[in-house]
Parts: structure tokens; C-alpha cells; sequence
């Protein structure tokens, strides 16, 4: 029986023809801002952007997603910018291009606030140590009472994974008040749970250290330094031509389109710490490189290389976190060859970002996977095959399997 193009994603990434014997090059210098180049520039396979194309095609026609927009770079040059597809299904719908808006889901935790946090702690303003409720005194649940920031961007604090407040609540206020209320899953600093009200609670804080609103403090302290135009909370609805639709939901009177997917980034007025998000695969390519080249970007510093390095790096045993990001584990969506000093995130709407310092690489991909339905899970055959991909048509460095090492 004939298998699908979808089902051989992962064998045509590891059915690669033999890896060349190279000797080891010097990698160029990092450039201040990403610029075009062959793979072969760089230390990779010049079918790369090919193998790429050819997936991405087989995607769409197995229905993975309508739209995907996918980047990769190394060493400062961008080897792959494509965009594939259309915003929705319709065939007059307008194509995907690199400037297309795609919902980020939580990947707004660390493009966003991950990456505020990171601001507001090498500034002095933001105690990692410092419990929430020292700086949000209506959290006041003396079960919580020892629930630090820390724990928040670790995923350690104890909450909940997460509950359906949108259907009673709205608002921050409310929000807050509700979080606190609800019991605690497990005994703070003990365990993980990804939660995403640890990420609110962080947003909480940022807001009230600072008297500005997160999408504000994102816009002031990240995007705009890096000329990240198209990256934005709640866009306006003259935008919706550059926007690829979400899912279709009853509840929210049909298809979603331009406003965020997350029930409660909704109810939280579409700016929250964990969801609500909007940006383009160019943009993407621009906040990874910018790590890459440890917190500067078009001669611009955002970061300190201190700041990034210890804010990537895992946190303890147990867990794959790092401070607001991901490290592969398991049968990670960074597939076979990520190594361990990578890090990430991934997105519910289909949306991802890897980086490997180690390798100078990163794969951000885009997709719309949700459109019109969340029980599409086909996207996360293209997120490995895309990744192992990448790190696979590498020629200058050695190839591990750190995924049968985990």
C-alpha cells in the first residue's frame, strides 16, 4: 500500500546521501544582521534549500497546515527563507509570504516575555529569587506564599497546567484573583508542570514593576531595537489581508482570523504572558539570529552575552527548562540532533523555534496547523523532519544522535 508523502518525512530526513569528508573550516565571522547565502557558504549541503522546498510542498498536500513559513540560518547567514501556502484555505485567499502575521501561541512566552524578563533582570528591576507575592500582594494564598520568579519561568511553582477561566472571567484583575484561589498541583520547587499561569504571574509582575503593559515593554525593550515591524500584540484589523487564520471555533462565532487563538489570552484582552503574540517568519529570523550572536542584533545590544547564556542554560536535574525556555528531551519537536546546549519553544497553532549555539543554527517554522481543526497533530512529523533535516546537511562539524543519548 502506497504510504503518504506526510508518513515519509522523517525517512527522507534520515535517508540523506552520505555525508561528505570535509575538512573542518573556519566558521565566518557572525554578521551584524542576517544575509542571504548558499548552504554551501556556510558548511552545509547545497540541496538543503531543496529538501526544505520539498517537504514544506508535501506538507500542504497531506493538509498539515494551508500556511507555513519557514527560515533557517547559520553563522549570521539566512540559507532558507520560503513561505508556502495561503492565509486560509479559499484559493483566492492571498499566498503566505515572509511578512505573513502567524499566531505564535506560546511561543509568545519567550519571544515576548522571556525575553522582557531577561531585560528587566540584567537592569536590576526584576529579582529572580523575589516571591511573587513581595511584588503582587493579592497573591496572597499563604499556600503560595513561597512561590519565587524563578519558579514561574521554570515551570516549578506548583500551579496548574491551566483551566477554562474565559468562560467566567475576564481581565487581569480577575485573572490574578482566580490564580490565586485555585489550589496548588504540587509543593512549590518540587516538581515541573508547564503551566500557563506561571507565564501570566511573570507578566503580572513586569507590569507592575514597571507601570507599562507587556506589550508595550516588548515593543519598547525588544521588537523595535531589533526592527522587528511586523511583531505585535492584538493587530489591527486593517492587517487581516497579512494574517493567516486560525480555527474555526463556534464559540467564538466561527473562524478565528487576526484575533488570538488562546481562549484566555482572549479573555485577557488579547495581551498576555503566555499567548497572544503575532509575528512573520522574517521577524522570527531576526529575534533568533539575535541570540545567536548573544543579545545584539544590527549592532543594536538588547541583551548581554551573560544574560543569554545563563538564561538558556538548564536549570536542574528532572527538568528540560531553562529561565522561560526549552531544551530538547524525549522525542523532542528539534528532532534526533539538537544538542544539549539548544534551546526553544514550540507553539499549540504550530509555531517553533530551535537555536544551537553550539552549531550557530536555528529553524524557526510557521505554521497554521489549527486551521480549521486542533485535532491536527500533522505538523509534528514536519517539526522533526525539518529539524534532523538542518542539523543533517551540516558537513563541517560531527553529526551526534543526542536524542538516543537522552
Amino acid at each position: 500500500m502506497r504510504r503518504s508523502a506526510l508518513v515519509l518525512l522523517p525517512l527522507l530526513a534520515a535517508c540523506t546521501p552520505p555525508r561528505p569528508v570535509v575538512a573542518p573550516v573556519p566558521a565566518p565571522a557572525p554578521a551584524a544582521v542576517l544575509t542571504p547565502a548558499r548552504a554551501g557558504e556556510v558548511g552545509m549541503r547545497a540541496t538543503l534549500p531543496a529538501q526544505l522546498d520539498s517537504m514544506a510542498r508535501a506538507a500542504l498536500a497531506e493538509g498539515v497546515a494551508p500556511a507555513i513559513a519557514l527560515a533557517v540560518g547559520r553563522h549570521g547567514r539566512l540559507v532558507h527563507m520560503e513561505s508556502y501556502g495561503r492565509i486560509d484555505h479559499p484559493e483566492d485567499a492571498p499566498a503566505v509570504t515572509d511578512s505573513t502575521l502567524f499566531d505564535l501561541a506560546s511561543l509568545t512566552k519567550v519571544v515576548s516575555t522571556t525575553a522582557v524578563a531577561m531585560r528587566l533582570e540584567q537592569d536590576s528591576l526584576l529579582d529572580l529569587d523575589r516571591t511573587v507575592a513581595s511584588y503582587l500582594p493579592e497573591f496572597n494564598d499563604s499556600a503560595k506564599a513561597g512561590i519565587t520568579v524563578r519558579m514561574l519561568l521554570t515551570h516549578t511553582g506548583g500551579l496548574e497546567a491551566g483551566a477554562p477561566l474565559q468562560r467566567q472571567y475576564r481581565g487581569r484583575e480577575q485573572y490574578l484573583q482566580q490564580i490565586n484561589r485555585r489550589p496548588l498541583r504540587y509543593t512549590p520547587g518540587t516538581r515541573m508542570i508547564y503551566s500557563d499561569w506561571d507565564l501570566v504571574l511573570a507578566q503580572l509582575v513586569m507590569e507592575r514593576i514597571t507601570g507599562k503593559t507587556l506589550d508595550v515593554l516588548a515593543d519598547e525593550l525588544v521588537f523595535r531595537p531589533l526592527g522587528m515591524r511586523d511583531t505585535r500584540y492584538a493587530p489591527a484589523a486593517s492587517l487581516r489581508p497579512r494574517i493567516a487564520a486560525t480555527e474555526v471555533a463556534a464559540d467564538r462565532g466561527g473562524l478565528i482570523w487576526g484575533e488570538v487563538h488562546d481562549p484566555n489570552a482572549w479573555a485577557l484582552g488579547g495581551v498576555a504572558g503566555h499567548a497572544g503574540l503575532f509575528s512573520s517568519v522574517r521577524d522570527m529570523a531576526a529575534f533568533a539570529q539575535m541570540l545567536l550572536n548573544h543579545g545584539e542584533y544590527n549592532g543594536v545590544r538588547v541583551l548581554r552575552p551573560a544574560t543569554v547564556a545563563r538564561w538558556t542554560a538548564p536549570q536542574g536535574r528532572g527538568s528540560s527548562r531553562t529561565l522561560g525556555w526549552d531544551t530538547p528531551s524525549g522525542t523532542s519537536s528539534a528532532g534526533r540532533h539538537f544538542g544539549p546546549r539548544s534551546f526553544g519553544h514550540t507553539g499549540y497553532t504550530g509555531t517553533s523555534l530551535w537555536i544551537d549555539p553550539e552549531r550557530g543554527v536555528f529553524v524557526v517554522l510557521l505554521t497554521t496547523r489549527v486551521n480549521p481543526s486542533a485535532e491536527n497533530q500533522k505538523h509534528v512529523a514536519l517539526r522533526r523532519a525539518v529539524a534532523d533535516a538542518v542539523q543533517q546537511a551540516i558537513t563541517d562539524a560531527p553529526l551526534v544522535d543526542w536524542e538516543a543519548r537522552r
